[in-house]
């Protein structure tokens, strides 16, 4: 079965449902579902999320499974993951662009 025709992966962002295909990590997944950013800088609370791409800059970092610090970039997006960003209200807002 190639990629364009296997299932999609349900996963869970902040109880929200998105899609990934297979092979594609969870940034990806969660750039392609509309998701900008999952989390904020500690001084300023700027916005941040899939940046780099290839693990080296830190900016993807979320709670995967429960497992805080994660980087979305790198880890293989699978049927069920839920995925958390720890934002709420006002921060949450400036997730989707």
């Amino acid at each position: 079965m190639s990629p364009e025709t296997a299932q999609p992966l349900d996963l869970s962002f902040d109880g929200r449902t998105i899609h990934a295909r297979p092979g594609q990590s969870v940034g990806a997944a969660l750039v392609e579902a509309g998701v900008a950013a999952w989390r904020t800088t500690r001084g300023e609370g700027r916005p941040r999320g899939l940046f780099c791409g290839i693990g080296v800059c830190y900016d993807c970092l979320i709670t995967v499974d429960g497992r805080p610090d994660q980087r979305a970039c790198l880890v293989p997006a699978a049927d069920g993951m839920r995925l958390e960003s720890g934002r709420t209200g006002r921060d949450a807002d400036a997730r989707e662009r």
